[in-house]
Order: structure tokens, then sequence, then C-alpha cells
């Protein structure tokens, strides 16, 4: 076992193909070899550690006998836990550490090969666009990425001047409220586009293409226009929008 010290890619490119290659490995082992993983994770034995190779295969080993190591070392004793856990719950702290060895051994050959800044940004720039060992085993990659996307959205569209997009056409069945005194009002504009997995606080609906759509300023909750009886024209006069809900609440003392 040498944890692939006689491998020593020298580009981003290459440090970035040997991280790639460990990842596939490790996922493996916490995936599709779960069982033989389990096994081999013997609490009995002694320390072990998950390493994984750039020729995207795995391996639990003992630690390296030299110190300090060729490469940075994985997480020792992984197996001591393994009855003492959830599965689950084992599997994942297994994937967090693993995720923790395959930065430092990327950043180790970018430290011995002399990277400089814009070399180790961009290698982290790759590394980053990949999910993490983590969210792979977690199943939770496909989930962060519908929420950061969400989050994005509405982050940028908060930012935008005053433009707003869509109709009051194709409006679904809402439960209107009754809409207050817009001295107070605040309105906060939205693009519209991109709300498939917003839902309306007023009537819990999902956006739908065409319909006018806006948040609070208060809250940031996004509602139909419909719902809350504001619509696209009368919104173009009011700088903020505060919701139905929120205006009552400032408005008890």
């Amino acid at each position: 076992m040498d944890g692939g010290a006689s491998y020593n890619p020298r580009t981003v490119e290459e440090v970035f193909r040997d991280f790639k290659g460990r990842r596939a490995g490790m996922i493996k082992a916490l995936t599709t070899d779960m069982d033989e993983f389990f096994q081999q994770c013997d609490p009995e034995k002694e320390n072990l550690c998950l390493y994984g190779f750039p020729g995207e295969q795995w391996e639990v080993n003992l630690p390296a006998e030299e110190v300090p190591p060729e490469l940075p070392e994985p997480a020792l004793g992984i197996n001591f836990a393994r009855d003492g856990m959830q599965e689950k719950d084992w599997l994942s702290l297994v994937a967090v550490h693993s995720d923790a060895w395959l930065l430092s051994v990327a950043f180790y050959f970018g430290a011995r090969f002399g990277f400089d800044k814009a070399d180790r940004k961009r290698l982290f720039n790759m590394i980053n666009d990949l999910p993490t060992i983590f969210e792979v085993v977690t199943g939770a990659a496909k989930k962060q990425t519908k929420e950061k996307s969400s989050v994005s959205n509405h982050s940028s569209n908060k930012s935008k001047s005053n433009s707003k997009r869509g109709s009051e056409s194709q409006a679904k069945n809402t439960k209107a409220i009754p809409s207050k005194d817009e001295d107070d009002d605040v309105v906060e504009e939205e693009d519209g586009e991109e709300h498939g997995e917003t839902l309306c606080g007023a009537c819990g609906e999902n956006y739908a293409a065409d319909e006018f759509w806006i948040c609070c300023d208060i809250c940031e909750k996004w509602f139909h226009g419909k719902c809350v009886k504001i619509t696209p024209a009368r919104a173009e006069h009011i700088k903020q929008y505060k919701c139905p809900s929120c205006s009552n609440k400032r408005a008890r003392p």
C-alpha cells in the first residue's frame, strides 16, 4: 500500500484528475461497495484508514509507517466507531473526513509544486464545482443544488432595478387577502422567471409562468400578486412591499 505516493501530479489539471480519481474510489467504498467496506472496518483491528487512489480504487488499511507520511493521512480509527453509531451516521462521518483528506492531498500537491495564488484558486473552483462525498453519500447534492438555485434567484432579483414581468392571466385559485393601507407598504420586485420550487405565502400554490410574483421585504416570503391584491402597475409606484401579515404585526402595539 503506497497511498498513491508514487504518483505526483504537477499541473492544476493533473491535480484535479488525481482528486476526481481518489474521490470516485472513496464514493464507491461508501455507496456501491458499502457492504465490503463495512466488513473491512472491523473494530477489533488497529487504527484503520480509508484511502482513495487516482485510479478510482479504494482501500482500507493501516496508516503509513513512515512519519511524517509521504501524503497527508486520512482519518485514523474509522473502524472504531463502526458499531457505536447508526450506519448512516457512521458513513456520513467517514464521508466528511474523506472530503477533508481529498482537499489536503490536492493542496499538498499544489504547495509541493509551487502553485501560485491563481492556480490555487482555479484548483479550488474546479473542486468546488463537484458535490462533496458527504453530499453524495447523504443524498443532499440534488437538494442543495435546488436550494442554492432558489436562494441565488431570490438574491439576484432583489438587487435588480424596478422591472416586473408576468401577468395575472393564469392566476390559480387563491385565498384573496384584503389589501391594507398602502402608505407603509413595501414592494420588492422580482423577475419572476425561475421559482418553480417557491410557494405563495398566501395560497400555498407554486409559482407558475406568466403570473405576477412579489416578495415581502420584511418576512421575505413570495406571493402571487392576485393573492395580495397587488398589480404590476400598482407595484411600479411603490418602492418596497410589506405583506398583509407583516402590516398587521406592525400595526399592533
